[in-house]
């Protein structure tokens, strides 16, 4: 059997981003004074990348920006978020141990996110997760992205690997959308930022803890 490159989200899916991304998302609208948003429902609109929170949340409020002031929030949140990106966020619960063994059993890692490719990088060097990838491929990195089923495709190739030999994993209907459509079986986790439960969108497989990863890859790609 070909060991498959396994290609990751990364906010909600591989590192627990919710606490900076929530608290930059309230920096930037305390400027503006506008009310924070809650925790659990920001938390739920990550998934989108940032100009999509900021929409989102501004939404929340009954609110709607034009496209340059939403535009300057987008800037702003950036700055503020690229000075605290790692200050709360941290790596799911049996993430490290996950990755060892696939790297053992000689599956290729790559990162496919709708965050930008700099912050990606950013993030994954603070953690001192980034030299476990092939390829980190953010929203910008080939002018794509999620659902979008090319920016799968090329951050497979990137990372070196086969589309017929990959596994997706995700927390969002963004990410079972781009794996099917990309024809790429996909494996979601219940602890990610999805607004509704994210089996409802019926990836081939659900995990709750990374211990039951490996064994939901190898015995997914053996019946594909």
């Amino acid at each position: 059997m070909t060991a498959p490159t396994i290609v990751f989200d990364l906010d909600g899916t591989l590192i627990d981003t919710a606490p900076d991304l929530v608290d930059t998302l309230n920096v930037v609208f305390a400027r503006e004074g506008l009310p924070p948003v809650p925790y659990e429902p920001a938390r739920a609109m990550i998934g989108g990348g940032a100009r999509a929170m900021i929409a989102h949340g501004l939404e929340s409020e009954g609110r709607v920006l034009d496209p340059k002031k939403l535009e300057m929030l987008f800037v702003d949140f950036i700055k503020h978020y690229t000075d605290h990106i790692a200050d709360r966020s941290r790596p799911f619960p049996g993430l490290i141990d996950a990755l060892d063994e696939l790297t053992a059993r000689g599956c290729r890692l790559a990162v496919c996110t709708n965050k930008l490719e700099r912050l990606s990088l950013l993030l994954l060097r603070a953690l001192k997760l980034d030299d476990r990838f092939a390829a980190i491929c953010g929203q910008d990195t080939f002018g794509v992205q999620k659902p979008d089923p090319e920016v799968l495709h090329r951050t497979i190739a990137a990372a070196g690997g086969d589309s017929r030999h990959a596994v997706m994993i995700g927390d969002s209907v963004t990410d079972i959308r781009t794996a099917r459509a990309a024809g790429v079986p996909v494996v979601a986790v219940d602890f990610g930022y999805s607004e509704r439960p994210v089996a409802e969108y019926e990836p081939d497989r659900v995990i709750s803890h990374y211990s039951q990863l490996n064994d939901a890859i190898f015995a997914m790609i053996s019946t594909h």
